[in-house]
Order: structure tokens, then C-alpha cells, then sequence
């Protein structure tokens, strides 16, 4: 396997979650409690650019690490409940195995009164006892521990929290193959943190190859079922079925997806497999330019990856090269995010001496993000394309044109998955934990995670439209920015 498709396969699912989080720039961790009692060695970054050893065993200790880490550096660290990361660690424990067959009375929770070393002493010596107990075999215990973490991390209720396995190198952002089922949906995979951004019915909005495309799905089908369950109930997503859609690296299991294409009436069901692929160049390129319309310039930004600001700038220029441009129309739909600097950067071509916004502390202390005003500006009307599946940086983005009212919003309501940039920590077992420091205020200091931003210009997207390739959201920022 090459390192190409190694950085590729982490870039295309794995990371995703740490990518949109814009992990670049890392900090030192604060000290750590009780890190110099015996316990596991502190948390630190992962060196840029230097391969991470191949995993091992997650144990008890991997735990303890990830624990007094949370506590040390997390955003709102200093304040957080010890309590709740243990008594879910707990809960998730004790089902793990109860679906092994393997439950024991001993599998009760300590009293925990709220001192964070005498807590973790409790709840490490119950753990013990337990697994004591049971088989000598590796694979039961790393699955405990591994359920245990999990669920730790899932406690702070925060979509740029993420334990994350199978990391070769540290987050960056890469271009390539990607790993997953070759679609996209209407529901994108930040509903697992917040399912009310979801709206029925699910549908596909893009094929862009692997087994979505060798099977013939098109866009504008509509999912049904995935692996047997319905993906909204009483209108309400199911955020586990949907997030099969969104296999992560390494292999995952195959999808059953039911399907009805409404032009025809077909109904059918296909099996795919998550697996490897290039990507189809006309829908997923970092950059894509036109003119859709005289005198209107069309640039879609996939992501901001480092050096994509500039990448767009340059298409700018070749648009305008031998034509005078009245007009731009920046398409971020299914943007995920990356790094905050490039957000910056871009936004310096639209304003300079702004502030784009705020990261804070738990305490309220703010720094403010700013302008890149080094970038010439480009002086045109602008219209930004938005949808659930713009998230992070993206978002950080498209509230920075509405409040500074650089452009106009058209589309949907972006996905409120901006909680801060994350920073990655490297674990006793080589695998990356990753959350935030500080807290993401849009310029106007409004909280957008898990509200998103709102479109100026409420344009949705249907599933006849994705099937007879129409674009209405285009096309109302089309005139728009021809009045």
C-alpha cells in the first residue's frame, strides 16, 4: 500500500471529523492533573509530517490518558464535571458487556463524589475487578476499553470531540482516492451530533464513484432504508442509519440501501461495499470554475485546504482574464471545513480590517480572528452557496458574509458543526484524541454550533431537481447578482 493511499484513505473518512475542526496550528496542552502521580504519560500533539507508530492495544491506562487529558485541555476543562465522563465510560462498559454474554454483579458503579483523582481511583478499581474476571482475551479486553473511551469523549456533547483510529499521520488535508460508499446525500454526516439539522425524505444529491456509481445510482433517488431501517422516523432522522452512508477507514461492513427513483416508480435495492476510489474530476475537485451566466463567475470550493484560498483566487483571475466580471457566485455546498487561516485569507479578498471571528475560553475571554489583509481586494458582488453539509470552516465562512455583509446566503441553512478548531493529541496507543480549546463566535459574537447560519435566501434543494439536474439555489444567485 502506498503512503499516497494511506494519506488519502485518512484524509477521506477518518480524519474528516478533525479535518472540518481545521486542526492545524496545535498548542501546547496545559499540565495535567495528577500526571506526575504514576499514572500514563501526559497527552501531546502529534509532530507534523512525522508518521504515527502502528496502534496497540487500548487499554485501562489508554483510558486514564484520554480522561486527565479531557480535563487538562479541553475548553471547558477547568469546569467540567468529572462525574459525567465517568459515569458514561461506566454505562458503555457495562453494555459492552452485556452483549458479550458477559455481565457480573461486580459491574456496579463507585459512588463519585467529584474529586477527579479519588473518582478515577474508584472507578479504575471497579474496572479492574471486573475484567479480572473475565477470559484472558485481548480482543474482549481492548473492546471494553475501547466502548469505555468512546463514550467518554461522546459525553461532551461536542461535534469536534473525536477518538479517532487507523491515523498513519497527523490531521492535515490531502487530495486523492477517498474510502466510502461513492455518494452523497441530502442528510450529511454531521447528523449524528445534532439530527435536528435533517429533514425528510433522504435523498442522493451526487455520484461520485466506487460502488454508488458501478451500481447505478443516480441523483434524486430516494433512500427508502439503509441496512433495513428507515432513515427518518415520524420525521425524526435516525442518525445511526444515516451514518452508514458514511463508512470510516479501515474496512467497514457493506450497505443495503432500498431506493425508489420517483420519475419512474422504480423501486429496487442495491448492496455496496466501502471501499477505494478516484473520484469522478467534474464533481470533486478542491476547485471548480465557469460561467454559468456573462459576466458572472462560478468557483465551487470543496474545502478549505491549505493553499486553497489561493487556488480560488487564481481561478478568479483566469475568469476575469480577457473579460470584465460584474459578479460571483462562491459554491461551499458540502464544503467541510479545514483550516481557519485559509477562511481568513479568503475573506481578505471581500474586506480588509474585519474581524471574521471570535475564539473563546470558558471563561469568556476572547481572541479574535481577523482579515488576511494582504490579499488584493477582488471588488465584486458576491453570493455564497450554503447547505447542511457546510460545516466548521465553511460555516465560519458564510457567517462572516452575512455579518460583515460581504455577499448574500442562498441555499439552506448550513450544519452548526462549529464548536472550535480541534486539537489533536496523541494517545499510549497511537491513536488520536481530539476536541477543542476554545469556543467559535461568529463576528457578531452569536453561538452558530448546532444552529448553523441561516440563508439569506431559502432556495432548498428536492429530489426531482437533483434527478433532472437542475440547480434552483444557482439559479436565484444567478439573479441576483444580475439586478
Amino acid at each position: 500500500m502506498t503512503i499516497r493511499t494511506i494519506r488519502t484513505m485518512a484524509a477521506g473518512l477518518v480524519l474528516l471529523p478533525l479535518l472540518a475542526a481545521g486542526c492545524t496550528g496545535q498548542t501546547a496542552p496545559r499540565t495535567q492533573p495528577g500526571a506526575a502521580t504514576g499514572g500514563p504519560a501526559m497527552c501531546a500533539a502529534p509532530r507534523p509530517g512525522t508518521d504515527i507508530p502502528p496502534e496497540t492495544p487500548t487499554t485501562i491506562d489508554v483510558v486514564e490518558q484520554a480522561y486527565r487529558c479531557v480535563l487538562a485541555n479541553y475548553y471547558s476543562g477547568p469546569r467540567l464535571d468529572n462525574r459525567a465522563l465517568l459515569t458514561a465510560g461506566f454505562a458503555a462498559f457495562t453494555q459492552q458487556l452485556n452483549r458479550g454474554g458477559r455481565d457480573l454483579p461486580e459491574a456496579t458503579p463507585p459512588a463519585l463524589s467529584g474529586d477527579r483523582e479519588a473518582d478515577w481511583a474508584a472507578f479504575e478499581t471497579v474496572y479492574r475487578r471486573v475484567t479480572d474476571r473475565l477470559p484472558d482475551d485481548a480482543a474482549l479486553q481492548e473492546e471494553l476499553a475501547a466502548a469505555t473511551l468512546r463514550a467518554m469523549v461522546a459525553a461532551l456533547g461536542d461535534d469536534h470531540a473525536h477518538w479517532t483510529k487507523g491515523v498513519r499521520r497527523p490531521p492535515d488535508y490531502y487530495d486523492g482516492d477517498q474510502y466510502g460508499l461513492g455518494l452523497r446525500a441530502s442528510v450529511g454526516a454531521q447528523v449524528a451530533g445534532n439530527p435536528g439539522i435533517a429533514l425528510p425524505p433522504l435523498f442522493v444529491t451526487a455520484v461520485l464513484g466506487g460502488a454508488a456509481k458501478a451500481a447505478g445510482v443516480r441523483p434524486g433517488d430516494i433512500i427508502e432504508s439503509i441496512n433495513g431501517s428507515a432513515p427518518f422516523i415520524d420525521g425524526t432522522v435516525t442518525p445511526a442509519a444515516v451514518g452508514a452512508l458514511y463508512p470510516r477507514y479501515p474496512e467497514a461492513d457493506p450497505v443495503r440501501l432500498d431506493l425508489l427513483r420517483e420519475k419512474t416508480g422504480r423501486r429496487w435495492s442495491v448492496t455496496l461495499k466501502p471501499g477505494l476510489y478516484q473520484p469522478d474530476p467534474a464533481t470533486t475537485p478542491v476547485v471548480t470554475t465557469g460561467l454559468p451566466r456573462e459576466g458572472i463567475g462560478y468557483v465551487r470550493l470543496a474545502g478549505f485546504a491549505p493553499d486553497s484560498a489561493d487556488r480560488v483566487l487564481r481561478a478568479i483571475s483566469r475568469l476575469r482574464a480577457g473579460r470584465t466580471l460584474t459578479g460571483l457566485v462562491l459554491d461551499l455546498r458540502g464544503n467541510g471545513g479545514g483550516n481557519p487561516e485559509e477562511v481568513n485569507r479568503l475573506l481578505g479578498a471581500f474586506a480588509h480590517g474585519k474581524v471574521t471571528a471570535y475564539q473563546c475560553t470558558v471563561d469568556g475571554a476572547c481572541e479574535a480572528m481577523r482579515t488576511d489583509d494582504s490579499v488584493a481586494l477582488l471588488n465584486l458582488p458576491l453570493a455564497v452557496l450554503t447547505d447542511r453539509g457546510c460545516a466548521s470552516a465553511c460555516e465560519h465562512f458564510s457567517a462572516a458574509v452575512k455579518d460583515l455583509r460581504l455577499g448574500r446566503l442562498v441555499g439552506t441553512r448550513t450544519a452548526g458543526a462549529v464548536s472550535g478548531p480541534a486539537q489533536p493529541y496523541l494517545l499510549g496507543d497511537n491513536t488520536i484524541l481530539g476536541f477543542p480549546s476554545r469556543h467559535h463566535l461568529a463576528p457578531g459574537r452569536e453561538v452558530i454550533d448546532r444552529i448553523g447560519v441561516a440563508p439569506d435566501h431559502h432556495v432548498p434543494l428536492t429530489p426531482k431537481d437533483a434527478a433532472a439536474g437542475r440547480d434552483p439555489a444557482l439559479d436565484r444567485a444567478l439573479a441576483l447578482l444580475s439586478e
